[in-house]
């Protein structure tokens, strides 16, 4: 086991047995001219996730870490798209219309799809979900039980919404979940602030948030022993 300084205590995991999750890292919420910066946000706060967390992809893979990609899309029909979800709101644009990047949030099309900067390797699981949690209607579950999986290093955006959504989701079913605080965004500075204070509030009532140079300096030995 490995130990690591984290808030509200310290965060104990075997590489081994723990996967990083990267949540929604595609190019509609995070490059200009997506889907996101359509609805009047400013994309840059997502962007910065990207250097830290191509960091921490880069280590996870060099020890042998389950590397795991969500994201969030619905099937060309929108059959998997509940009205509640696809009329909520008045976007400029919505689910499944066509946009800069093609169809929105729409799977196949060139804007659902992950960034280059973090784009899956061969065998890294890609898991295509149609809500803002990763377990629901998906088959993440699993998978992890498969790979004998029991904590979860989370990271991706946004951080109140499909972030907080998973690792609640995630400790419901019983998963150990650290937070990566720069590897996580939102759109609005004061959300992120508080949605990784609730994460750890009470005692890690949902799990614990750390830095991610803290991950990284704890994995490099385990990088150069194998």
């Amino acid at each position: 086991m490995i130990t690591i300084p984290a808030d509200p205590y310290p965060f104990a995991f075997d590489p081994a047995s723990t996967a990083l999750v990267l949540i929604d890292m595609q190019r509609d919420f995070v490059e200009p001219g997506g889907f996101g910066e359509t609805l009047g946000n400013d994309v840059s706060l997502l962007q910065s996730v990207v250097p830290p967390l191509k960091n921490v992809l880069d280590t996870a893979r060099a020890v042998g870490m389950t590397v795991i990609h969500t994201r969030e899309g619905h099937v060309p029909d929108l059959s998997d798209c509940p009205p509640a979800k696809l009329n909520r709101g008045e976007p400029s644009l919505r689910i499944g219309d066509p946009g800069p990047k093609g169809r929105i949030l729409v799977r196949g099309e060139f804007g659902h799809d992950i960034v280059d900067e973090l784009a899956p390797l061969p065998g890294e699981l890609v898991i295509d979900k149609p809500g803002k949690g990763s377990f629901h209607a998906t088959n993440l579950q699993a998978e992890l039980t498969e790979r004998g999986i029991s904590r979860l290093v989370v990271t991706g955006v946004t951080t109140e919404v499909c972030v907080h959504t998973t690792v609640r989701e995630a400790n419901d079913r019983g998963y150990e979940c650290l937070v990566l605080s720069d590897c996580t965004g939102s759109y609005f500075p004061e959300f992120q602030r508080v949605g990784l204070a609730m994460i750890a509030a009470q005692g890690a009532i949902f799990g614990w948030v750390a830095p991610s140079d803290a991950l990284i300096t704890a994995l490099v030995p385990q990088e150069v022993a194998s």
